[in-house]
């Protein structure tokens, strides 16, 4: 909710021209935001003023195309990876999670995949029977495709050359041996 004609304490001071800010502020918030706002004209002790009321939008809403995030009391410009972050975190997505358009079932390395049998048949992590499916089913029940394309996932676990999609792209596996000590796999 915001208020326009009120001072910071909450006291109605009046606003000029509401019956042309009824019409203007709806138009301008949508044509800028792409969202509808409710204005309403209020009135105490014969001040009018006006209320804005702007219901929770499920999805992320850019200013003219750009994106901002409220930090303490300053507005930040989201850009490049943060836009991306903060982007895939609004509607729920993870940076692997994301399909790579161009990357197919025959393009995976067949020797991860073999590897990756083995050690899942190796660590009983996996039914038996997903481990025997053909290459296509298995990444499937791994859970690595959406729709026609790869996850991001896919391509980084067993491309031949991931860092092609990736730049910098590594993987490292680690465990603990104990509740404080991890280990890395070189």
């Amino acid at each position: 909710m915001l208020f326009i004609g009120r001072d910071d304490g909450g006291k109605v001071v009046g606003v000029k021209n509401a019956a042309k800010l009824l019409e203007d502020i709806p138009n301008q918030v949508r044509d800028m935001l792409g969202v509808v706002v409710d204005v309403n004209l209020r009135a105490e002790r014969k001040l009018n003023y006006l209320e804005i009321r702007v219901d929770p939008y499920p999805n992320p809403i850019s200013f003219q195309g750009v994106y901002y995030l409220r930090s303490g009391s300053t507005n930040q410009r989201l850009k490049g990876s943060a836009l991306d972050r903060f982007l895939m975190r609004k509607y729920g997505r993870t940076w692997d999670s994301v399909p790579v358009p161009g990357v197919t079932v025959e393009d995976l390395d067949s020797a991860a995949l073999k590897r990756f049998r083995s050690q899942a048949a190796r660590s009983k992590r996996l039914d038996a029977a997903v481990i025997e499916e053909d290459d296509v089913h298995l990444i499937d029940k791994l859970r690595l495709t959406e729709d026609k394309y790869l996850k991001r996932a896919a391509a980084l676990l067993f491309h031949p050359d991931p860092v092609r999609f990736f730049t910098g792209a590594a993987v490292k596996v680690g465990f603990f041996a104990s509740e404080s000590d991890l280990r890395l796999d070189a």
